[in-house]
């Protein structure tokens, strides 16, 4: 059955800004973060997007300090950020500030010590030899198990948490496409009617827009790239958004931009990327 979701209002003209609050601040931390929420009202920033604020695994953690995205426990916040009151307080004070708060959710795997791998292994994917594995070659990760009922439900529950604990606003859901849609359906079917939520997928899916109001355009982001180095012009650039627009749901955006965290760890700012041109993109998207 078709199930339409109506998007927030104050999410279809909006900017959204990353917050990787471990390298934000010499702190790093919640209570730190407060202070600079004035200078990102004068930017014009709207929402705030935390990425994962989750404890971080240690089994095959890679590093010292491990990736946001190998969380283990999805109900606690990292102790390097702060408490759970520190963060719903910090939720608080952006609300004030006239923001909306949205977290990062990685929904597709875990850590390799998450404490679902002890207290319901059936959640996981296993190899031949019975071992969990990860199928996209991620070292520190392990896929979850969408065909176990039980998990899903534990899935949505954990989202939940952070709903009505903390208030937030909505979910920036890491690898969307990874995850069946059937799936985001359900979880927004059931979360909806605690509070309007902002759901953001990472991917360029179409089909995912069934269930999420924004996607992101890394089209756009290659071809504006492109763009830079000579290799692309206006022309394409009139190509691109005009399918964007063409494939789009009703009352769907995309999510333009120059950079993000993943970008920046592998191929550089948008200063080293796009030299002069970086501000005259970063005002087009």
């Amino acid at each position: 059955m078709h199930i339409h979701f109506d998007p927030v209002p104050w999410s279809m003209n909006t900017s959204i800004y990353e917050v990787n609050l471990r390298q934000y601040s010499p702190a790093g931390t919640f209570t730190s973060f407060i202070q600079e929420l004035p200078r990102l009202a004068d930017m014009g920033i709207k929402i705030l997007w935390f990425m994962p604020i989750t404890p971080i695994s240690m089994k095959m953690r890679q590093g010292t300090l491990g990736s946001y995205y190998a969380c283990s426990t999805y109900t606690h916040t990292n102790p390097e950020f702060g408490t759970l009151d520190d963060f719903k307080r910090l939720v608080q004070k952006a609300h004030d500030a006239g923001f909306k708060v949205i977290i990062d959710w990685v929904a597709n795997h875990t850590g390799a010590d998450h404490e679902w791998t002890s207290t319901n292994p059936g959640f996981y994917k296993r190899n031949a030899q019975g071992a969990f594995y990860d199928a996209n070659g991620w070292v520190d990760v392990i896929d979850l198990n969408f065909y176990d009922q039980a998990m899903r439900r534990e899935m949505i529950s954990a989202m939940e948490f952070w709903i009505r604990t903390c208030d937030i606003d909505g979910f920036r859901c890491d690898m969307a496409h990874l995850v069946p849609l059937d799936f985001w359906r359900d979880a927004r079917r059931q979360l909806e009617p605690i509070k309007p939520l902002f759901w953001l997928a990472e991917t360029e899916n179409n089909n995912y827009q069934h269930a999420f109001d924004c996607s992101y355009a890394w089209s756009f982001m290659h071809l504006s790239e492109n763009m830079v180095g000579n290799k692309a012009g206006v022309n394409e650039l009139r190509m691109l958004l005009s399918e964007y627009q063409k494939k789009k749901l009703l009352q769907t955006n995309h999510l333009f931009f120059t950079s993000n965290h993943d970008e920046n760890s592998w191929n550089g700012t948008e200063y080293e990327k796009y030299g002069a041109a970086a501000l005259c993109f970063a005002v087009f998207t």
